[in-house]
């Protein structure tokens, strides 16, 4: 079994959304965390979006890159610049991917406007995801 961490500023929006993915697409083949640099909680949209197409992950917590130091990353991914930039280095043979997907939480607008933008960043990492999972775990 892969253990795959998804490594975001905070833990709130985009490693969530990835991290609920990558847990539904490779079930019973990998293990996936997420983390941030820091920690933030874990978005309320990010969980709404994602249960508009069924992945409930509202039982997930925005947890520190620090609580992971111990586990044997395969592939770490890093999905937005700031966290490639801030990773703490910890000593891993993991293999190391990025993708610097927009900020939903940053979005601004009417809330249908806001709405729009989570479930345009969730189809980003949708797509990535699945790519991922083609290459890496299939």
């Amino acid at each position: 079994m892969k253990n795959i961490l998804v490594l975001c500023t905070g833990n709130s929006c985009r490693s969530q959304i990835a991290h609920g993915f990558l847990a539904s697409m490779t079930a019973g083949k990998a293990k996936v965390y997420s983390a941030g640099v820091e920690t933030h909680g874990v978005n309320p949209k990010a969980i709404s979006t994602m249960k508009e197409i069924g992945i409930d992950i509202s039982h997930h917590s925005s947890n520190n890159i620090t609580e992971y130091f111990d586990v044997n990353f395969d592939y770490v991914i890093t999905v937005c610049d700031n966290a490639k930039e801030r990773c703490p280095y910890f000593p891993t043979k993991a293999v190391k991917l990025h993708y610097n997907f927009p900020d939903p939480a940053k979005a601004i607008g009417t809330d249908d406007e806001i709405n729009e933008q989570f479930r345009s960043v969730r189809a980003m990492i949708k797509t990535y995801c699945e790519k991922f999972v083609e290459e890496y775990i299939n």
